[in-house]
């Protein structure tokens, strides 16, 4: 994507405050390749558990597939971690919906209608599970 470079500048220079809450670097190694990939991503913390989600048509995220090490870079400080992507539908709409209740503006991004009372449009839902993957990345 054409911002990433302006990203990745952003998120190691010394004005990453700007956004470096909400957004990380991911230093992933291509499978095949070998092959270090620096991708920005928008993150969700919970604790040593980073949550991103991804468009399915992206190919980032198949690095990670089964488990894999990676490095992220929070706050201008690399981290050791280890991704693992999760790709049924069904369990990608639970984790979007447990994610909506901390990050309520994910729903909109993803066009996911949110009631009143905070539950996610079921149709909405469902097509946003089959239109993303979820990666959750764990800090070690």
């Amino acid at each position: 994507m054409w911002f990433n470079p302006i990203m990745i500048r952003l998120l190691n220079s010394r004005f990453h405050k700007l956004v470096s809450g909400s957004i990380a670097l991911l230093m992933i190694s291509g499978r095949k390749s070998g092959r270090v990939f620096t991708i920005p991503v928008n993150y969700i913390r919970d604790g040593k558990t980073l949550w991103v989600v991804s468009d399915r048509q992206r190919t980032w995220w198949r690095n990670l597939q089964g488990g894999a090490p990676l490095e992220v870079t929070l706050a201008r400080k690399i981290r050791r971690a280890r991704g693992e992507v999760i790709l049924h539908a069904r369990e990608v709409a639970h984790a979007l919906a447990e994610c909506f209740k901390k990050s309520p503006g994910m729903a909109k991004h993803l066009k996911v209608k949110i009631d009143r009372e905070g539950n996610p449009d079921l149709t909405d839902l469902g097509a946003a599970a089959r239109r993303c993957v979820f990666v959750k990345i764990t800090l070690t």
